[in-house]
């Protein structure tokens, strides 16, 4: 038999991790130490992700991936022994303390010290990237557990230590905290300093967002509940998933709501009939590229703003102003309140009346106000949320006993995503996308080209892959997609489900066949190097120049488009 290539093995690991996932959703439970646990235990030791480093070395603890998921779980995650994935269900009126995990917009409740619960309303990727970090969790929680014992049985001195630290209730501070990290460096099988890395990190952010327990606990619990778990049956992890959830799964119940919101706020403004444009985007750079130079014109006009890119960094700490100014004119805000998260904004261009725009702007608005554009920008969907959200914002609407067609001319989408044959900050523009793992592929008439680009940044045009989630990336598999006649150029995981529900809407006649679609993307990562993950930290101010330009690209397109 012919061996398997490693991007065949991982290929099928991302299939059978997909699989097991969906079938343990319809089932209700898992237990992680279970059989079906073990499933998706091996399947992501197979495929290794990139983010998760060196998860599958049984000496190391697996610092940055540890960073990266426990920035994007709710608080004492690693304590728990029952965590429930639900929907449809507002517990706000409990004791139960709502958090949101500070880099993933997702509601959960604590119920108690042992159990937590997620209100799932962002579609099956919502789930995946749970089980994904549950099972890294459960991974390392194993790894720290043999790490509390020598080969005769008996608790180390460090692990004692460990536990120490832990009960007194506060964090150590000078010599006392350099022997402590030095001590949980042992436990980790990490040096010293980068264990004083990762306790920095999360020390930094438990202070500022409240966001996580700190290294020794968090280290100390998944030791703990690991080893508890061994020595009883009913300490075991359970992953419960309620029926509520298993009927929602699919059927657009929280972007119907979403979508409904934003087309009665277009018929209350009396925009129903004027054309439409979509952008997928951040809440900040339209807003700021639209009204900012007006809103801070004063301190604009100083030399040292004259460029464009230096007044976007100027406008990073005035987002208020910005807003108090552009609400007089034409600008209106639509706060999610249907559970996906994703804030809306509209820019009523008629309004805009004396807005300057920045010199090198360059916008000519059709003089008739019912031709003139109204600009609907959109937060980010998560994976499969993104064809739900945009097939539902898409279908005519029901008002008064009449069908209303909004006149969609364009659809943008812009954000982040991972490169491969680049290096961040990149730009990638998409000629298709590819959805891993399925045989759906799309693609792209793109109405941005490289030569709408200045020379200031790098720009590369090819395929996209549309993975299933951040955490679920192989370096193999990534590498077939670029060095193969694929010719990939990045990976992120929305851009597939939005093409797939746009042209849903062409076929049904939602929209016309003629709506222009622009996709872009700056590079927020590589993947394929090692330090230029997701796991190795936001992009800071380098990721201005990219974002602003992309939008400055299709604003200037939208703004210009008479008789589009």
């Amino acid at each position: 038999m012919e061996e398997l290539s490693k991007s065949q093995r991982a290929r099928i690991a991302i299939r059978i991790f997909k699989t097991t996932a969906d079938a343990l959703a319809l089932r209700g439970y898992y237990k992680p130490s279970g059989r079906s646990g073990q499933t998706l235990t091996e399947a992501l030791k197979m495929f290794s992700p990139e983010i998760y480093g060196t998860m599958n070395d049984p000496r190391i603890i697996e610092l940055k991936g540890l960073e990266y998921v426990i920035d994007r779980l709710p608080k004492g995650i690693e304590s728990c022994t029952r965590i429930i994935l639900t929907a449809q269900e507002n517990l706000d009126d409990t004791s139960f303390e709502k958090i949101e995990p500070l880099k993933r917009r997702r509601t959960s409740y604590i119920v108690n010290e042992k159990e937590i619960c997620f209100v799932i309303s962002r579609g099956l990727s919502e789930i995946y990237d749970i089980l994904t970090h549950i099972t890294f969790l459960n991974i390392e929680a194993e790894k720290i557990r043999n790490q509390m014992k020598s080969e005769g049985g008996h608790v180390t001195k460090e692990w004692l230590e460990l536990e120490k630290i832990v009960q007194k209730g506060h964090e150590p501070q000078g010599s006392e905290l350099d022997q402590a990290i030095w001590n949980l460096s042992i436990i980790l099988g990490r040096t010293y300093h980068e264990t004083k890395d990762t306790y920095n990190y999360l020390e930094k952010n438990r202070q500022e967002f409240n966001s996580n327990r700190g290294l020794f606990r968090i280290v100390y619990s998944l030791g703990k509940r690991a080893d508890e778990e061994l020595a009883a049956k009913e300490n075991e992890l359970l992953v419960y998933f309620t029926p509520s959830l298993k009927e929602m799964i699919g059927h657009h119940t929280y972007s119907r709501k979403w979508a409904n919101t934003i087309k009665e706020k277009l018929v209350a403004l009396g925009l129903q009939n004027r054309p439409l444009h979509i952008i997928s985007a951040n809440l900040h750079s339209v807003v700021n590229s639209v009204y900012g130079y007006s809103a801070v014109n004063s301190e604009a006009q100083n030399s040292a703003y004259g460029d464009i890119y230096n007044l976007f960094h100027l406008l990073r700490d005035r987002e208020d102003r910005v807003k108090t100014y552009a609400r007089e004119h034409g600008f209106h805000e639509i706060p999610d309140a249907s559970g996906t998260h994703i804030d809306c904004q509209l820019i009523d261009t008629a309004l805009l009346g004396n807005v300057m725009l920045h010199p090198d702007f360059h916008a000519n608005l059709p003089d008739a106000e019912s031709e003139k554009p109204v600009i609907l920008v959109m937060d980010y969907a998560f994976g499969t949320q993104a064809f739900e959200a945009m097939d539902e914002l898409l279908s005519p609407f029901r008002h008064s006993d009449a069908a209303i067609k909004f006149p969609v001319k364009s659809i943008s989408i812009m954000g982040k995503a991972g490169i491969l044959p680049g290096k961040k900050g990149d730009i990638m523009l998409a000629t298709a996308h590819v959805l891993e793992g399925t045989p759906h592929n799309y693609i792209v008439y793109n109405d941005l080209k490289e030569t709408d680009f200045d020379d200031s940044v790098t720009v590369y045009t090819g395929v996209i892959v549309t993975v299933l989630g951040t955490s679920l990336q192989n370096r193999d598999v990534l590498e077939k997609f670029q060095k193969t006649s694929w010719k990939a150029v990045g990976l992120e995981m929305e851009g597939g489900h939005y093409q797939r529900a746009i042209n849903a809407a062409m076929i049904r006649g939602h929209i016309s066949g003629d709506v222009k679609v622009r996709y872009a993307y700056y590079a927020s990562d590589n993947p394929l190097i090692s330090g230029q993950t997701l796991a190795s930290g936001s992009m800071g101010k380098e990721g201005v120049r990219p974002t602003y330009m992309i939008t400055k690209i299709i604003l200037e397109k939208i703004l210009n488009s008479q008789g589009l």
